[in-house]
């Protein structure tokens, strides 16, 4: 008597399933042939399924990462962009401040020049009648690249004397400037209508090579500290 197939291959997975039953959890070894080799491949499948995903995560980090970079290196392509445009642009705009503060270093006195500028400041309240009642110049105070002179003024004339006077300082041809200016009535019986104009001029001059140089020691020892 032949066994048709359909009862081979029921026979087949019968024979399968019965290596399923009875399994000690405890001791896989022990199992048959079919259940080990399933186990063997279940634990594959999930170990490769957990290294794909760290891949995954790995791959995605390093995209992230790359995609960042991309928008750091657009933005400095963009601002290196606009300086190449506008570079014709700021060598003329360097060259125009350069030429101002040539301008500006004309106006400021040399240390030798000092004493005339004081003495053309005296000048111009003389010239309007003014007194001077004070006229001390202060301590000289080193800046990086000029010095401040301060002059304590006190002067005494009528109103539009001390106007004129004011413009007079400011149309010399050396920088002087008047700060915290106080103008009052006079009080001397004998000045009657006069007003007294307080302030301090200041003054600047420009450093000699060996001030610059001196400056620039200062700053270094400065530092190593």
């Amino acid at each position: 008597m032949k066994l048709s197939p359909n009862m081979d291959i029921q026979g087949s997975l019968q024979a399968v399933g019965n290596q399923f039953r009875g399994l000690d959890s405890k001791d896989p070894s022990s199992w048959p042939g079919i259940p080990r080799y399933a186990l063997l491949a279940a634990v594959a499948a999930v170990v490769l399924t957990m290294l794909w995903f760290l891949w995954l995560k790995s791959s995605d980090e390093e995209l992230e990462a790359t995609r960042a970079k991309e928008q750091t290196l657009r933005a400095d392509y963009k601002t290196k962009l606009q300086k190449a445009v506008s570079l014709e642009e700021l060598k003329k705009q360097r060259a125009q401040v350069q030429q101002y503060v040539t301008l500006l270093e004309k106006q400021l006195p040399s240390k030798a020049e000092m004493d005339a500028l004081l003495s053309d400041i005296n000048q111009a309240g003389i010239g309007r009648n003014l007194q001077f009642d004070l006229f001390r110049p202060g301590q000289i105070t080193i800046k990086d690249y000029y010095a401040e002179l301060p002059i304590a003024v006190k002067v005494t004339g009528r109103y539009h004397d001390l106007g004129a006077f004011t413009a007079d300082i400011a149309h010399l041809s050396r920088i002087v400037t008047l700060n915290n200016i106080a103008v009052t009535p006079s009080t001397d019986r004998d000045k009657s209508g006069s007003l007294v104009l307080e302030a301090t001029a200041k003054t600047f001059r420009y450093l000699d090579a060996t001030e610059v140089a001196a400056q620039r020691a200062a700053a270094k020892k400065g530092a190593r500290k």
